[in-house]
This record gives structure tokens, C-alpha cells and sequence, in this order.
């Protein structure tokens, strides 16, 4: 497995790990199935060793893992980082949420308050 030892490290190589596109695109390719090397290198125009440097990179951040088949040596996707990081962003989501909830009702708020301020010119002005 990774490196990781605390949640916080983990958290940190996921994100160190998935800040690099060419990581993120094989991601993407494991969660449609496990692939060898081979399979992974062909979409790149890199060699197979910057691919595996890649695959080092994933495997110690324990985004994927590498089983033995004969002579082949798959990849697969490890959901439970990937997981970590979406509860992780969840948190600050709510945040967010919660936050333009509140300044949606000050605008509405602010809106209700400009019509009403209107409305009374005018009655005073056809007075």
C-alpha cells in the first residue's frame, strides 16, 4: 500500500497524486477495468518507464494497485482514497451551499426592500 500513515498524509499524496493529468487520465482509464502497463502506455506519448513512474506514484498514494496474473501485472482503481478526498471536498460543498443560501435571501431580501422603496416614491409623488 502508500506511504501514508496519518489521514492527513493520505489525503495529501491523493491530491499530490491526482494534481498531475497524465495521473488523472489513467485513473480514468482503471475505473473502466484493470489494465496492464502495455495497455496503459498506448494512449501517451510517453515510454513505459515514465508510464510506470506515473503508476509509482498512484500505487504509493494507494489509488491503484498491482496484482500479479501469469506474467502480466494489472492495474486496478482503489476506491478508498479516492473517497477520503470526495468526503473531504463534501464538507466544504455544505460550506459553500450554505453559504450562497445566505446571500441568495440577503439578495432577495435586498430586492424586496428596492421594491418597496419604489413603490412608496411613486405613491408620494401622486400625492
Amino acid at each position: 500500500m502508500g506511504y501514508a500513515t496519518t489521514s492527513s498524509d493520505r489525503l495529501d499524496a491523493t491530491f499530490a497524486a491526482l494534481a498531475d493529468p497524465t495521473r488523472r487520465a489513467i485513473l480514468a482509464r482503471l475505473a473502466s477495468g484493470d489494465a496492464a502497463v502495455t495497455e496503459l502506455v498506448r494512449p501517451f506519448a510517453m515510454s513505459q518507464p515514465a508510464i510506470s513512474k506515473h503508476l509509482k506514484v498512484l500505487e504509493r498514494a494507494g489509488l491503484i494497485s498491482r496484482g500479479r496474473d501469469a506474467q502480466r501485472r494489472p492495474c486496478r482503481i482503489e476506491g478508498t482514497p479516492l473517497a477520503d478526498a470526495t468526503g473531504w471536498l463534501e464538507r466544504y460543498r455544505r460550506f459553500w451551499d450554505a453559504s450562497f443560501q445566505r446571500l441568495d435571501s440577503l439578495l432577495d431580501e435586498l430586492k424586496a426592500d428596492q421594491k418597496r422603496a419604489g413603490r412608496s416614491k411613486r405613491q408620494r409623488k401622486d400625492q
